[in-house]
């Protein structure tokens, strides 16, 4: 093995990067294009936080304070499409990038020029989304889910320009997509199984499938929508002979299984970071990796659980429930297998183990009021309230989102050769621990109230859990602040990582030096006896 990695040094010399702004702009090495990733995506991160700061400030007391509800609208809606397509997927993209080929041990991604205009369609696609604020009546102000005829009959000009950002993101993810399969299908080094694969690359290659299999799903709503909005179709007005409920059927078929390619890759992560830190093998590896490919199975088939108080038959609306309790059985696994993981191990509390066991217990909590908007009386009491904002945000931030800042601190020693501080990454930790339960957990309480989402003013008797909750969204927004210092600080210097980084590490990123040559396994490592056996 030391051979191997005297020969990516020496690789690293003749053939390391270009300098300068080109660099960037042409390169086709993973490491460079996950890094651009990352940067996106905290970008996007940051301005989607912007947004929904608006949001809560606004939302602070109740009367209008800050903004006219038409902004407010478009706040909402902005804040959620930015957060989806713009920060969670490309981070987890971005790690694919960075950590797929040094994981199975592949020289690059197998499509490297195709990886390189992945990113850069992008920045485009968000620039022309970013735009429609400023156009005459201003962005898209129906919601991130942008349900015909609301968005089709009353949208402002500018929802054109969505369509087609939204076309530039699907064709950047499935591009991305298609290079995950090939690099891990194709480029595994000799004598790596699939059952040999750390769960990072599995949760990574079913994600890959399912967004290949969804997204033209996508194009093809709003290429409708467009359809209605230019050319005289009425696909979803009812006036013309067109089923607006049939909007919703398509955009769920679409919309259910990505919030599951929000969420695999960050059972990848979690499934590397808590036994690195109990010191003990993953409990179960065989059942996880049946557990990943049974939920996006069932990501399919539980799509219109969104739709219950459209008026579909009782059939339907049992079927979609059963179905919908079904996914909790290999989630339940998941869940079963970190914490008997966990159990009787070793544990330490660096940064990274804190937001995987931040992960566990919250996404776990997004996940009983996920089985409670399945049941479908009770739904028609949640609907549209905040309870489902307080839902699918314990699920997307202390699932995706911290599981992304779990990886960031997991694998920055060795991206950039450099410890971070640990005392400003557990700082970090408990002002977001702290800023995401304040923020949300009392959503909970004013949506089983009756508040509805998406209102720019509310009833008094809901103003103090508002207040609460607006409270911890700026308890959270301005801690992130305080890890892009931390990132930066980290990049710039610190104290030396060793190449194991952390002590009972495995995997074959973990073979190679800190920071990572620009060129790694430019001839295929050789696997441990335990992997091979």
């Amino acid at each position: 093995m030391s051979a191997v990695i005297e020969s990516h040094h020496d690789d690293d010399h003749h053939h390391g990067p270009d300098k300068g702004l080109m660099r960037w702009v042409l390169t086709t090495n993973h490491k460079d294009i996950g890094t651009l990733y990352l940067w996106f995506s905290f970008s996007m991160f940051l301005i989607g936080g912007c947004m929904a700061l608006v949001i809560r400030a606004e939302l602070f007391q109740p009367g209008l304070q800050l903004v006219v509800p038409e902004f407010f609208n478009q706040m909402t809606t902005m804040h959620g499409l930015i957060m989806v397509f713009g920060a969670v997927m490309p981070a987890f993209v971005g790690l694919a990038n960075w950590l797929v080929p040094m994981m199975i041990g592949a020289p690059d991604m197998a499509l490297p020029r195709m990886n390189n205009y992945s990113f850069w369609i992008l920045p485009f696609a968000f620039a022309m989304l970013l735009s429609t604020l400023f156009m005459e009546g201003g962005a898209p102000n129906f919601g991130w889910t942008f349900y015909a005829p609301l968005s089709t009959e009353y949208a402002p000009p500018s929802v054109t320009f969505f369509i087609f950002a939204v076309h530039l993101m699907g064709i950047s993810s499935i591009m991305g997509s298609i290079n995950v399969v090939v690099t891990i299908l194709n480029l595994r080094a000799p004598g790596m199984r699939l059952m040999d694969m750390p769960l990072f690359v599995w949760t990574w290659l079913i994600t890959a499938y399912l967004l290949i299999a969804v997204m033209p799903v996508l194009a093809g709503v709003v290429t409708m929508m467009l359809m209605d909005i230019h050319f005289g179709t009425a696909f979803f007005n009812a006036g013309g002979g067109g089923d607006p409920v049939l909007f919703q059927h398509v955009f769920w078929f679409f919309g259910h299984p990505e919030v599951y390619i929000m969420i695999l890759p960050a059972f990848g992560v979690v499934s590397a970071i808590i036994p690195t830190f109990a010191r003990k093998k993953l409990f179960g590896y065989d059942s996880m990796v049946y557990a990943t490919a049974s939920i996006a199975f069932l990501s399919f088939i539980v799509w219109a659980h969104h739709m219950f108080t459209v008026g579909m038959p009782i059939a339907g609306e049992l079927y979609f429930m059963y179905a919908t309790m079904l996914i909790a059985v290999p989630t339940g696994v998941k869940v079963f297998n970190w914490v008997a993981t966990m159990w009787q191990g070793s544990m330490t509390f660096e940064t990274p183990m804190l937001f995987a066991i931040a992960f566990v217990i919250l996404f776990t909590i997004g996940g009983l009021s996920g089985l409670m908007l399945a049941i479908v009386p009770a739904d028609f009491q949640y609907h549209d309230t905040y309870f489902v904002v307080a839902h699918f945000h314990y699920v997307l931030v202390p699932g995706s989102i911290f599981s992304i800042m779990a990886a960031a601190y997991y694998w920055l020693p060795k991206w950039t050769g450099n410890m971070y501080d640990e005392t400003l990454g557990k700082t970090h930790f408990w002002l977001s621990f702290v800023g995401v339960n304040v923020t949300f957990f009392p959503q909970h309480f004013i949506g089983l109230a009756g508040m509805p989402r998406r209102y720019p003013d509310y009833a008094l008797q809901f103003a103090d859990w508002n207040m609460v909750s607006s409270v911890g969204a700026f308890i959270f927004g301005f801690s992130q602040l305080l890890f892009l210092f931390i990132v930066i600080k980290c990049v710039m210097g610190g104290k030396k990582a060793t190449d194991e980084v952390w002590d009972g590490a495995e995997g074959l990123e973990w073979t190679i030096a800190s920071p990572a040559p620009y060129h790694t396994f430019s001839t295929p490592p050789a696997l441990p006896e335990r992997a091979m056996a």
